[in-house]
């Protein structure tokens, strides 16, 4: 039988400390390695959210290490273990799996991050950071010079995101300049009208969208804040198993929201 290569967690996860530059963000919770189990990797499994299904197929395909977009701890949950999160734990503990998440640095990465990918996915030109969350730009505003027909873009979106996304059809037939924001920031969509796009994409909406859309005639599409964060997370297990040669399984667990 020959043996999957292996690596060290600890130098996967310096990597990846480093290349997203956690210690330069403040976040809703703990970036890098989270759980520790297993010394040495040979499969590693990415996945959107942390949760007990996750971690289940982790160890039935019997990974030593689970990367995750949102992780386990944040700062809005109880500080106390409730049942859900002790059957979460007895789950990795029982096959010493390690978790690591990565947030916001995920998200505002300019080549691996959520927002980057899907700018470069939708055929746009990476032009500038802006969405502001906790002292650092998340999102990216992306350019077309010759523009997209508004069309094309939302059928663009429904193939990227998997899904038909939710849309006020507001703005101009064709546009030139996207605001990108993966996840829940329809709190951005007014420093993107500030900031003159022509439409913006995140993945929820919210009740004053509307309005906003209609009078400032600005389009707002909301592929879903699953569909929109699976990039970052299936490309950082990509680059880990490029990298150390381990290799690396994308769990996906679709949730419509």
């Amino acid at each position: 039988m020959v043996r999957s290569p292996v690596a060290s967690r600890d130098e996967i996860i310096a990597y990846l400390d480093e290349l997203l530059e956690i210690d330069s963000f403040t976040d809703y919770g703990p970036n890098g390695l989270q759980v520790p189990g297993a010394e040495e990797v040979a499969l590693v499994v990415t996945g959107v959210s942390a949760q007990r299904e996750l971690f289940e197929r982790a160890a039935s395909d019997g990974a030593e290490l689970v990367l995750c977009h949102h992780g386990l701890f944040w700062d809005f949950h109880p500080r106390t273990l409730g049942l859900a999160m002790k059957e979460r734990l007895r789950t990795l503990f029982d096959a010493d799996i390690s978790v690591a998440g990565y947030h916001l640095p995920l998200d505002a990465h300019p080549e691996v991050g959520n927002n980057a990918l899907i700018c470069a996915a939708l055929g746009l030109e990476l032009a500038e950071p802006f969405a502001e969350h906790k002292g650092r730009s998340i999102g990216f505003i992306g350019r077309s010079a010759d523009g997209i027909p508004f069309a094309t873009l939302r059928e663009r979106c429904a193939s990227l995101f998997g899904q038909e996304p939710f849309v006020w059809d507001a703005g101009p037939a064709t546009v030139h300049s996207v605001g990108i924001v993966s996840g829940g920031a329809p709190g951005n969509f007014g420093e993107a009208i500030a900031r003159g796009v022509q439409a913006f994409i995140t993945g929820e909406t919210a009740e004053h969208v509307m309005a906003e859309a209609r009078e400032n005639r600005v389009h707002f599409v909301a592929g879903g804040h699953y569909a929109t964060e699976t990039f970052g997370i299936r490309r950082l297990g990509e680059l880990v198993s490029e990298r150390f040669g381990v290799e690396h399984r994308f769990v996906d667990i679709p949730n419509p929201i």
